[in-house]
């Protein structure tokens, strides 16, 4: 008799069919799938959300609040009185003491940026030379911009001091005056140290920025100038000023916005008086908030559209993108 071979080895038992090879696992379909496909329409958005509503909280929201308090009668009890429309706006352009104060603003901000972006020039390029004591210099540039700016104006006001200052002691002791001078008491003697100042605290990061477009130059580019039979001159004009052109236009651009608000130095040393008469626009603006709140946000808007036209302005003259126009 003979016999046949089974799945289980047993003789004349029936055979089995194989079982079918097992594949790969079906994509599972439902919610999973969608929300990954949700997910994945939202690019970068999640990861761009916590700045999104930073900048919301931080800058939108203040600005819609500035602009609702201008339009409001509010006492100095900070009691709202209802809607005022534009009066307090009217009344900003009324006061006798705002054509004064926007120029010596426009004066101050462009004698300030002009000297210290010249300035930060020469000492860049002084730092991107080797020489010793090099890496000492360079420390001592972030002192200024280390300390406090409040408190550096409040320590120039006390050197200044007709009484106790230690500059008018200096000149007396040297016989260059005769007389002590209080040379923060008018705003002919304050401005100009006003701006001394402000320079002198803005030079640490001009310089590093300029410093740190400089050292990206290859030095290949000065070797070829050199092979040409370029002047340091030349070399200068026609190939580090252009090159340095992107970081020249960062640190331009930020000490226009810087200066313009500039609050502490002038506050620190004059308050902005006497009368308001060395008092910018946004130190006029905390002067006014001691009697009137609304008119006080009214200057805030008009700084804030003066500070978005004036770098609107600028990026399209300086074609900030490169782009021929």
């Amino acid at each position: 008799m003979s016999s046949r071979s089974t799945t289980d080895g047993r003789p004349g038992a029936p055979s089995r069919p194989a079982a079918p090879k097992a594949g790969p696992p079906a994509a599972p379909a439902g919610p999973p799938a969608r929300r990954r496909s949700l997910f994945s329409r939202l690019g970068a958005l999640p990861w761009l959300a916590p700045a999104v509503v930073l900048i919301l909280g931080v800058v939108v929201w203040p600005v819609i609040e500035m602009v609702s308090t201008s339009l409001r009668k509010i006492d100095t009890t900070g009691t709202d009185h209802g809607p005022a429309g534009l009066v307090k706006y009217h009344k900003l352009f009324s006061d006798p003491r705002l054509p004064g104060v926007l120029t010596w603003t426009a004066v101050w901000t462009v004698a300030v940026v002009g000297l210290t972006m010249l300035i930060s020039l020469a000492l860049a390029q002084l730092f991107n030379q080797n020489f010793p004591g090099r890496r000492v210099t360079r420390w001592a540039l972030i002192a200024p911009w280390a300390a406090s700016v409040l408190m550096t104006a409040i320590g120039f006001r006390w050197m200044l001091d007709q009484v106790a200052g230690v500059f008018n002691r200096l000149l007396l002791d040297l016989g260059l005056i005769d007389h002590p001078q209080a040379w923060l008491g008018d705003a002919a003697h304050a401005k100009p140290w006003l701006v001394l100042v402000a320079v002198f605290v803005s030079l640490p990061f001009t310089t590093y920025t300029l410093l740190a477009g400089l050292q990206t130059v290859p030095a290949e580019v000065y070797e070829a100038a050199r092979v040409d039979g370029a002047t340091p001159w030349q070399t200068y004009r026609k190939i580090t000023l252009p090159l340095l052109r992107p970081a020249f236009l960062v640190g331009l651009v930020i000490n226009l916005i810087n200066v313009f608000n500039s609050f502490p130095v002038i506050w620190g040393m004059t308050q902005g008086g006497p009368n308001a008469d060395t008092a910018t626009t946004t130190v006029f603006m905390y002067m006014l908030r001691g009697y009137d709140v609304a008119e006080s946000a009214a200057m805030s808007v008009v700084n804030f559209a003066v500070v978005i036209l004036m770098v609107i302005v600028f990026l399209r003259v300086s074609r900030w993108n490169g782009e021929e126009s």
